[in-house]
């Protein structure tokens, strides 16, 4: 007589912890690490926020504008490559598009973004100074031109024009220049002086080397600008030339 045969009877493994077909163990790899800076763009925006830009380092102030132009990124290690190579915040903000390629990884977007925020801070500064009196807002003056102008690097020359109350009616950039040089011709500033009615007027220009002295070549072209503008009944109140870390006065030097 045959035997019945054996039946054996269990519950079938987990699915996924076993190949049916050899009924060895199939292992799952574990789910991927979040990256070290997750959540770190949330926490930065929070702490700004709270806190505001006076507590974040400059490497931290740089993140935040990054995070726009590369979105899915730890940004913080090319924030701190711009540092190293110019030197500080506003430094790097107002490198020229063309050094600022030079950096890997800083692309057209990184670029753009940067020079959004120059622009915005010198339109800012700018409208602090229109408006009012030159002289008794000095050191708002001479704020706005160092945030414009200290750490371009080539000369640029602008002029602020005053009406008979010394009232600043407009700041233009009347030149540009090399690195140590800027042209500038009395004849174009007086016309344009003319031009706005202008009775007053404050030269500003920068010297890339970040020394403020003025040069020969400085104080010979103040000389000519300024008699072509006494010839009109035009006042020249100062010549200021911008350095990177101090500036100089012409009209404190005795120089005018």
């Amino acid at each position: 007589m045959k035997k019945p045969s054996s039946h054996y009877f269990a519950e079938a493994p987990p699915p996924g912890l076993f190949d049916p077909e050899n009924c060895t163990p199939v292992l799952f790899a574990p789910a991927p690490a979040k990256p070290h800076y997750h959540n770190h763009r949330t926490r930065l925006r929070e702490r700004f926020m709270r806190a505001g830009g006076a507590a974040l380092d400059d490497y931290e102030l740089l993140e935040l504008l990054l995070f726009r132009a590369i979105p899915r990124r730890d940004v913080k290690p090319l924030a701190k490559q711009l540092l190293a190579v110019f030197g500080d915040f506003n430094r790097v903000i107002s490198a020229p598009p063309a050094r600022l390629t030079q950096v890997q990884g800083a692309g057209p977007a990184v670029v753009q973004e940067l020079k959004i925020v120059e622009a915005a801070a010198h339109r800012l500064g700018q409208a602090r100074v229109l408006g009012r009196d030159a002289l008794t807002s000095w050191s708002a003056l001479m704020e706005y031109c160092k945030t414009t102008m200290a750490h371009r690097e080539t000369e640029q020359f602008r002029i602020l024009y005053l009406d008979r109350k010394n009232i600043l009616i407009a700041d233009e950039e009347q030149a540009k220049g090399t690195v140590d040089h800027v042209p500038v011709y009395p004849r174009e500033v007086v016309k344009r002086a003319l031009e706005l009615n202008a009775s007053a007027l404050i030269l500003v220009h920068n010297h890339p080397s970040g020394d403020p002295t003025p040069s020969a070549a400085d104080i010979q072209m103040t000389t000519r600008i300024q008699t072509a503008l006494e010839a009109m009944g035009i006042t020249l109140h100062d010549h200021i030339i911008i350095g990177k870390e101090r500036d100089s006065s012409f009209n404190s030097l005795g120089l005018l």
